[in-house]
């Protein structure tokens, strides 16, 4: 009976993890995406920030998908950041 319980609570353990760290990867894509529209408004979206969140979308290994949803966040915060420099951009006499 006690070997029951603790299977039980393991298995219940385990699965609450793989749901949490899942919402997380939902998360971290779904601000991604964001930022890129944002990027997009701004008139600079980078290259491959799109492909590197499909490719975050379609992964079926969790940290990997984790790892290019990041990444895709990272470039959608980075071209925001650069679309803001080329407002003040121009020659320095």
């Amino acid at each position: 009976m006690k070997f029951k319980i603790l299977l039980a609570s393991l298995l219940l353990a385990f699965t609450s993890t793989a749901v949490q760290a899942g919402d997380d990867l939902a998360s971290v894509i779904k601000e991604a995406a964001a930022e890129m529209d944002k990027a997009k408004a701004a008139g600079n979206v980078w290259r491959d920030t799109g492909k590197i969140l499909k490719k975050a979308k379609g992964e079926k290994d969790a940290k990997k998908a984790m790892k290019l949803a990041k990444k895709a966040l990272k470039q959608a915060k980075d071209a925001q950041s650069q679309a803001e420099q080329y407002k003040v951009a121009g020659p320095r006499f």
